[in-house]
């Protein structure tokens, strides 16, 4: 994944002299909200938002905010007697919720009614990880947190509700670090769509216990793509 993210850079770049810098209307500030995509989740990583406001002609400060769902590489599904599945070994879910602070800097602008823009993004934040219990119903009687030391498989009939163990959820602090291109579509004046892709580096106070058989991590590297909407003005 890292490979196809490092291909889409280097195509849009070299295809960069096509798209007229011409002088727009310049706007002040830009709200948008996404979808995010990324090497550490499934097909659907979690949501972000971001408010940017205008520094200088070139470049913005911005504030985000990331609500995602980290899985463990080593997950594995099985599936049960009952045709349910639940995820072997697993004990915990891990929640990120990221708060960040960045400067977007305009490479490229985009010409009047069409073409795109391209933003440099960096930014660095507090993370906040939400480690919740892993439930499983267990004989088809009962759903209790995920022991695999004690709970036979064989005995497991479905995994939990989902979000059944964020009231019982560990926190753990953390800081987050991203650099990243934006991507902007559209001829709209009010608005902005397009798509962004970089590299972001989570690091927390102590491993996230997620996986009973296998290594866990404090420091979670990724990869990701996130398709935004938004406003501007």
């Amino acid at each position: 994944m890292y490979k196809i993210f490092i291909a889409i850079f280097i195509l849009l770049l070299s295809k960069t002299n096509v798209f007229a810098q011409s002088d727009i209307e310049e706007y002040s500030v830009e709200n948008t909200w996404g979808l995010n995509k990324n090497t550490n989740s499934s097909l659907l990583g979690g949501v972000v938002f971001k408010h940017s406001v205008r520094n200088s002609k070139n470049s913005f400060t911005s504030y985000g905010l990331e609500l995602i769902n980290v899985k463990h590489p080593s997950e594995q599904k099985v599936v049960a007697t009952t045709g349910n599945s639940f995820t072997l070994s697993k004990v915990n879910y891990f929640f990120a919720i990221r708060g960040q602070y960045g400067r977007e800097y305009n490479l490229f602008k985009k010409a009047p009614q069409q073409g795109v823009q391209i933003n440099l993004l960096t930014s660095v934040g507090p993370s906040i990880g939400l480690e919740a219990p892993y439930y499983v119903e267990y004989n088809q009687a009962i759903r209790v947190p995920y022991n695999p030391s004690t709970h036979s498989i064989d005995n497991i009939t479905a995994r939990g509700f989902p979000f059944q163990g964020i009231l019982q959820s560990s926190i753990i602090l953390g800081v987050n670090l991203k650099a990243a291109l934006s991507f902007e579509f559209g001829s709209q004046k009010s608005s902005v769509s397009g798509f962004e892709a970089g590299f972001l580096l989570d690091a927390y106070t102590r491993k996230i216990y997620m996986i009973s058989e296998a290594d866990n991590y404090a420091v979670w590297p990724s990869a990701f793509i996130t398709l935004f909407y938004g406003s501007i003005k």
